[in-house]
């Protein structure tokens, strides 16, 4: 069953994406699957396990199921100075 996300995506993921924010339509169970679907299709350089997501403005592991018009944030490791 396809299912429309909003997707944001913040610094290094945002540049190789070339979008900060989408709307995708996907058959993605979880959080994982989609992050990999997106991750193969546009060759994010990050892997899961160096990315937090949120799902509706709260922190989620990986394993959530997702449901039409979740608002999903992929954020990368920060480094400041």
């Amino acid at each position: 069953m396809t299912k429309t996300i909003q997707i944001q995506y913040f610094a290094i993921l945002r540049e190789q994406r070339g979008v900060s924010a989408e709307s995708f339509v996907t058959t993605a169970t979880t959080a994982r699957e989609l992050y990999s679907q997106i991750q193969s299709q546009h060759r994010l350089s990050l892997p899961p396990d160096l990315v937090r997501v949120s799902i509706n403005n709260e922190f989620k592991n990986w394993d959530t199921v997702l449901t039409s018009g979740d608002h999903i944030v992929f954020i990368p490791p920060v480094a400041g100075g």
